[in-house]
């Protein structure tokens, strides 16, 4: 569970165990790694004198730079021409680095006051561009290398994938709930499969080694994202009528 926000002691200079302190989770591999990352960040932003919202642009220019090289390196992967195994790297490197910019941006902006509306609609809508070039990245990939895969899939997909961000929203405030409340570690573990940090490792470490598997990829997450999105229906279903 996340601290709430709290604004560095004046004068004293706060250190990455501070930033951490006030993270806003995501999931067992996010607090692990990615938002120790962003920890470590925000110490530099800190120090540079950089802004939260430097950090939110940081987000998306790297997080949509290393989507455009995807595309861009789809079709000559695909054909056997180029480095399949390097855009693969530069994907899991920069779409890991990317979030990590995107877990600074709030650790930065608790732990030195600099909170407000507008510095969350920005991180927000950047995280949905992000995320939308990610989905066509995986997109353009899995269309290169399976020709044949079918245009619904890829819509489905791309429509689905939006349940993970906006589920994510939706769970903070005073509305703010979930289905499986629980911090125990194998509640936990069970929830790694809508981890962002843990699922873009993953479509990451395909790139690099297998991106012949994109498709499978595709279909499992197009399935796990429409069953939580029916599933979230009827819980907050169920909720309401219950008043």
């Amino acid at each position: 569970m996340s601290s709430p926000s709290r604004p560095a002691e004046p004068g004293r200079v706060p250190t990455a165990a501070d930033y951490y302190a006030v993270n806003r989770g995501g999931g067992l591999f996010s607090e692990a790694i990615s938002q120790r990352i962003g920890s470590r960040l925000s110490v530099f932003a800190f120090k540079n004198k950089l802004s939260p919202t430097v950090m939110t642009v940081g987000n998306l220019g790297i997080g949509c730079l290393t989507s455009f090289v995807v595309i861009a390196a789809a079709g000559p992967v695909a054909d056997g021409n180029g480095f399949g195994w390097l855009v693969g790297l530069i994907a899991l490197v920069g779409w890991q680095l990317a979030y990590a910019f995107d877990c600074s941006d709030g650790q930065l902006a608790r732990v030195t006051g600099q909170t407000s509306a507008a510095g969350g609609r920005l991180d927000v809508l950047c995280d949905v561009a992000v995320q939308s070039a990610l989905v066509a990245a995986l997109a353009s990939v899995a269309k290169a290398q399976e020709p044949d895969t079918p245009a619904w899939l890829l819509a489905a997909f791309a429509a689905t994938w939006m349940v993970n961000l906006v589920t994510s929203v939706m769970q903070h405030g005073d509305q703010a709930s979930s289905m499986l409340s629980s911090t125990s570690l194998p509640v936990r573990a069970v929830k790694l499969v809508r981890d962002y940090g843990a699922v873009i490792a993953l479509a990451g470490v395909l790139l690099t080694v297998a991106p012949q598997w994109t498709v499978w990829f595709v279909a499992l997450f197009t399935l796990i994202n429409a069953g939580f999105l029916a599933a979230s229906i009827a819980f907050t279903g169920r909720t309401a009528l219950r008043g």
